[in-house]
């Protein structure tokens, strides 16, 4: 059968949803020939958005896959063979209810009637999603993300003196805010990954956090950044999957994240988990992972043995057999 992934175009070296799929249809097994359809314009604006759901309706294969976040590609296409995967619900943080209402329609409500199958990265999702559109559970299934082979165990001794510590995205979902006001006094170097606004510079100054700043990094790049951290902060109040728990569990550094949606169903018990929204919580869980050596350990371990459950080739084979299914 013939495969065809529907991306966005990607922007601005954004390329999380691109490098999840192109690890799944690395490990496809055999009998699934996989082909990928890049929208011709970035997702932004009323006519290239047209342009690239019409567009798509003349490449389709045996099996249509919308993998991430261009969910109107789907007006067009044929809707029995035709599969969406939702990485998340984040429009629901959004502050304009005008802004929720539209989005709401274009992105889930109306593609969901014009798709056979609806796949999502975690259960969580899949709940959220629940409350946003009116369909049989049955038709939305889990399948979590993978990890990239390219993630590999690195052994670092820990500098307890003065960690690196790496906090990947700086969007309003990763609560920098609360993450500086716990850092407040550590003595660190936070690595921050994505462009800051001007008052999470003020904050960092105020706080007197020593800190280094890039965006726009390549993969070999990120990875990089992981292998030299010491620990990984994740502590987001929202998130569809969280590939940074993933991500650190795989080169081996301890993370701390948020207790609540994906978060605790993505890292097991191969992570410090606190309230993502109590300044005190994540002081101190990062002050236990700082001092306590036995601590830091078991969540290395924990963290070498959760990643199993998200190889490529698990994941590619769940996905095969939907495919099976929507072509019966």
């Amino acid at each position: 059968m013939k495969v065809v992934f529907f991306q966005r175009k990607p922007f601005d070296n954004n390329y999380s949803v691109e490098g999840l799929f192109q690890a799944i249809r690395g490990a496809m097994p055999d009998g699934v020939e996989c082909e990928v359809a890049i929208s011709k314009y970035i997702s932004s604006g009323i006519y290239k958005r047209i342009y690239n759901f019409i567009e798509a309706s003349f490449r389709q294969g045996d099996i249509n896959h919308i993998a991430g976040d261009v969910h109107y590609i789907s007006y067009l296409l044929c809707k029995k063979k035709t599969i969406l995967t939702v990485l998340d619900c984040v429009f629901t943080q959004h502050e304009s209810r005008i802004s929720r209402k539209l989005v709401r329609l274009l992105w889930y409500v109306i593609p969901e009637k014009r798709v056979a199958k609806i796949s999502v990265i975690s259960q969580a999702t899949k709940d959220e999603l629940l409350k946003v559109v009116r369909c049989d559970p049955g038709k939305i299934i889990v399948i979590h993300a993978c990890i990239s082979a390219r993630y590999v165990f690195i052994e670092k001794e820990f500098n307890s003196s003065k960690p690196l510590i790496l906090q990947v995205g700086t969007g309003n979902n990763k609560n920098l805010i609360r993450l500086f006001e716990a850092l407040k006094g550590v003595t660190c170097r936070l690595d921050l990954i994505g462009k800051l606004t001007p008052e999470h510079k003020k904050l960092l100054s105020d706080y007197q956090i020593e800190y280094i700043n890039s965006s726009n990094i390549s993969e070999a790049e990120m990875i990089n950044k992981y292998k030299e951290c010491d620990l990984v902060t994740f502590i987001s109040t929202y998130e569809g999957f969280g590939m940074p728990i993933l991500e650190a569990n795989a080169v081996g550094r301890p993370v701390i994240t948020g207790n609540i949606y994906s978060m605790p169903e993505v890292a097991g018990d191969a992570a410090c988990m606190v309230d993502p929204f109590s300044v005190s919580a994540i002081k101190d869980g990062i002050t236990r992972i700082i001092e306590d050596k036995d601590y830091r350990t078991i969540l290395i371990n924990n963290g070498r043995k959760n990643v199993e459950r998200f190889k490529p080739e698990h994941i590619a084979k769940c996905y095969r057999d939907i495919y099976v299914e929507m072509l019966k």
